[in-house]
C-alpha cells in the first residue's frame, strides 16, 4: 500500500493505475477506522480495480467550539486496518497540502444543508463540499464510497455531483452497527460506559418508528414524537434535532408518502451521536 502525503504524489500514483487501464474507486474519512470504514473499502475493492482512501481531519467543517483538536487520530492503526482490506493507496495530505495561504474558493450546495445538522452546524457542509470537491478534483475517481449513517452528508454531495457534473457515481452503502444496534462512529470512543449503555435508545426509536409505519401509523407528528419520547426519558440524552423529512429534498411532511427519513442528532455528555432510518412509505 502507498502512503501519498502530497497531491502530486496522489496525482502520480492514480496516473500510473489508469495508464493500466484500471478503474479508481475513492474513500474519503476523517480516520480512527472501524468497520464501517472497512465495510466501504471492501465495497469499493469489489467494484473498483484500485482503491484509493483520503485521510484528512478537515477543518472546515468544525465549528469554532467544536472538537477538531480532540477528534480522534491514529495513523499506524489506520494504515494497517486500510492495507489489511486490501486498500493501494491512502491519500493523508496536512492541512496546507489541501488549503495553502492564499486559498478562498468555497464550495456550497444551498437548500438541503440548512436542515438538521446543517442548522445546529452553521458552515458544516459548506466545509465538506468544499473537501469533498477537492477530493474529487484530486483523486478524479470513478466511484466515490459513502456511508448511510451520515445520509444528510451524502444527499448533500449526490447533489453536488449532479449539479456540478462531476462525472463519478456515488455509491450510499447501509450503517454498520455494534450488535447492540448503536451506529459505528470515531465519536463512539468518547462514551463512558453508562453513556454507551444508554445511547443505544437512539436505533432503537428509530426501530419503533419503523414499527409504528408498519402497523398503519402515518401521522408525522405523532411518529416524530414516539421517538423524541422514547429518547427524552433516558437519563443523559441531550435532544438537538429529531426530524421526519422527506427523501432527497428533505422536505417536511404532515402525512408519510414514498422514501422519508427519520433522521436525529442527541448529545450524551459531550458527544454528538447521529442516526437515521430511510423506509418506503
Amino acid at each position: 500500500m502507498q502512503i501519498c502525503r502530497t497531491i502530486q504524489e496522489i496525482r502520480t500514483f492514480v496516473a500510473k493505475r489508469r495508464t493500466g487501464g484500471q478503474t479508481v474507486g475513492l474513500v474519503p474519512t476523517m480516520g480512527y477506522f472501524h468497520q464501517g470504514h472497512l465495510s466501504l473499502m471492501q465495497e469499493a475493492k469489489k467494484s473498483c480495480q484500485s482503491v484509493v482512501v483520503s485521510l484528512f481531519v478537515n477543518p472546515l467543517q468544525f465549528g469554532p467550539k467544536e472538537d477538531f483538536a480532540q477528534y480522534p487520530r491514529d495513523f499506524d492503526r489506520d494504515c494497517a486496518m486500510a492495507e489489511a482490506v486490501g486498500v493501494d493507496a491512502i491519500f493523508v495530505p496536512s492541512d496546507r497540502e489541501m488549503y495553502p495561504e492564499g486559498f478562498c474558493t468555497h464550495v456550497e450546495v444551498t437548500g438541503i444543508t440548512g436542515k438538521l445538522c446543517g442548522q445546529s452546524r452553521p458552515g458544516h457542509f459548506r466545509g465538506v463540499t468544499t473537501v469533498v470537491s477537492k477530493l474529487f478534483n484530486i483523486v478524479t475517481p470513478d466511484k466515490a464510497f459513502f456511508g448511510q449513517k451520515d445520509a444528510q452528508q451524502a444527499m448533500v454531495i449526490q447533489r453536488m455531483a449532479a449539479d456540478l457534473n462531476m462525472g463519478l457515481e456515488i455509491i450510499i452503502l447501509p450503517t454498520v452497527r455494534e450488535e447492540d444496534g448503536l451506529a459505528m462512529s470515531s465519536r463512539n470512543v468518547y462514551l463512558d460506559q453508562t453513556q454507551r449503555q444508554n445511547a443505544t435508545v437512539l436505533y432503537r426509536s428509530l426501530c419503533t418508528f419503523r414499527d409504528a409505519i408498519d402497523h398503519g401509523e402515518r401521522n408525522t407528528e405523532s411518529l416524530r414524537r414516539l421517538i423524541t419520547d422514547m429518547i427524552a426519558t433516558t437519563p443523559g440524552a441531550d435532544i438537538d434535532y429529531v426530524e421526519i423529512l422527506s427523501v432527497p429534498n428533505l422536505e417536511p411532511l404532515v402525512l408519510l408518502q414514498g422514501k422519508v427519513i427519520a433522521a436525529l442528532a442527541v448529545r450524551f455528555g459531550k458527544t454528538r451521536l447521529i442516526d437515521n432510518i430511510i423506509v418506503e412509505v
